[in-house]
Formats: C-alpha cells, structure tokens, sequence
C-alpha cells in the first residue's frame, strides 16, 4: 500500500499552527479553535491538532521527544546494530583463528 502524498507543505502547517495560536482566545478551547480552523485550510481537526502538539513539543511548551532528539536515537540505534554486528563477525573470526591454531599444533 503506497503512502498518500503530503498535500501540506511545512509552510502551510507553520501558517497553520500559527493561525491556532492567534485565535486561541477568540474560542473557549483550543479544540474549538483547532476544529474552526482545520476545514479552513482543508484538514481535518485531528491533524491540524496533531501539527499544534508537535509545534508544542518542538518549542518546548510540552514534554515530549522532539524531531532533533528522535533523529539522533534513530541513528545511535542504527550505530548499535551495525557495532553488534561487527562484533558478531570478529566474534566468530576469532573463534575460527583460535580452532585453526589448535589444529595446526596437534598435526606438528
């Protein structure tokens, strides 16, 4: 199953959250004011929300992970698997070096 294109650029969700931000006292909370503006810019709520909680996270407002901090453990997980590896590998050419010179020294 092939993903939907993303018809919203960073831009346009920057716009967007901002929009959030700017009216969010005109409404009595932030839902409504999210739920006023999604079918203006042409989402539904649920992802103008989810835009806004990451915004959130991003500039420290909430707790949370942020994209910065979710990169680097995707790449210190990929380090970790690849340095597992690599010891896996020397792991078994050591076991290997180590049979083959015990073989050599019982034919002597």
């Amino acid at each position: 199953m092939k993903k939907k294109p993303n018809q919203f650029t960073q831009a346009d969700r920057e716009r967007a959250v901002r929009l959030v931000f700017e009216q969010r006292n005109d409404h009595p909370s932030m839902w409504a004011t999210i739920e006023s503006i999604a079918p203006m810019i042409g989402c539904v709520p649920q992802t103008l929300h989810d835009w806004v909680r990451k915004h959130e996270v991003e500039h420290g407002m909430r707790d949370g992970v942020t994209q910065a901090e979710r990169d680097r453990l995707k790449a210190l997980e990929r380090e970790v698997k690849e340095l597992r590896r690599a010891n896996e590998i020397l792991k078994l050419a050591s076991a290997f070096f180590a049979q083959a010179e015990l073989d050599r020294r019982f034919k002597s």
